[in-house]
């Protein structure tokens, strides 16, 4: 099954370090993000686990979950939280997902529905495919989704980033430009007119093509 941006993200029950949790009930009302690994004691992705829990107080603030996946059992996930902790300077405060017959992984289109085997015998090489973000919002839909190759660290800033976008477009009639941080600039979509805009923005906006209007970021609501 492919997934693709504004599917419902697939619901599944799942052991974690934790403790067991069912996906959709335990994403609640706010945000999520599922960020996955290919193995257990890999190099780039304990920097990552390490990184994500230095920013988790900041999704948190944005109210935003955050959930590890790796296709390992649980056991070997805390032994793992133990050198990340040790080698990045900040314990793992989030669960992390065990995933060793390999059916979430299968269930998100990250190995092939007819994938053979479990965990064992296995290698990060043969799992590469497992490194995606799924960023997941209040509606259960999938707002986001990014798959890195096994070589390059993900950027969490940049991903916080998208979230603040995604949470102020879906509060607000606009999109965010390129390279946009929150504060700058926006952009009023197309489907609002001139006239529904001078209701929105009394304050007034730069227009620049009749399709391209900038104005000032909204407040959060």
């Amino acid at each position: 099954m492919s997934l693709r941006i504004n599917d419902i993200a697939p619901d599944f029950q799942a052991d974690t370090t934790q403790g067991t949790i069912r996906f959709h009930e335990w994403i609640g009302e706010g945000w999520a993000i599922l960020f996955s690994h290919p193995k257990d004691f890999t190099p780039v992705c304990t920097t990552e686990l390490g990184y994500m829990a230095k920013l988790a107080p900041e999704f948190a603030q944005r109210n935003c979950k955050v959930i590890g996946l790796s296709v390992d059992p649980v056991d070997s996930h805390l032994k793992w939280e133990k050198d990340i902790e040790e080698t990045q300077g900040h314990a793992v405060n989030y669960p992390m997902i065990g995933d060793p017959d390999l059916a979430i992984a299968k269930l998100y289109d990250m190995l092939p529905a007819d994938e053979p085997g479990t965990f064992e015998g296995r290698t990060a090489a043969t799992n590469q495919t497992v490194r995606s973000v799924f960023v997941v919002g209040p509606d259960k839909k999938i707002k986001l989704n990014l798959t890195y190759p096994m070589t390059t660290g993900r950027n969490f800033h940049e991903i916080l980033r998208v979230l603040d976008s995604m949470q102020l477009t879906a509060q607000h009639k606009v999109a965010t430009p390129a390279n946009w941080q929150d504060g700058d600039e926006v952009i009023i979509v197309p489907a609002v007119s001139d006239a529904e805009a001078k209701e929105k923005y009394p304050q007034g906006w730069k227009t620049v093509k009749p399709y391209l209007r900038y104005v000032a970021q909204p407040e959060r609501e």
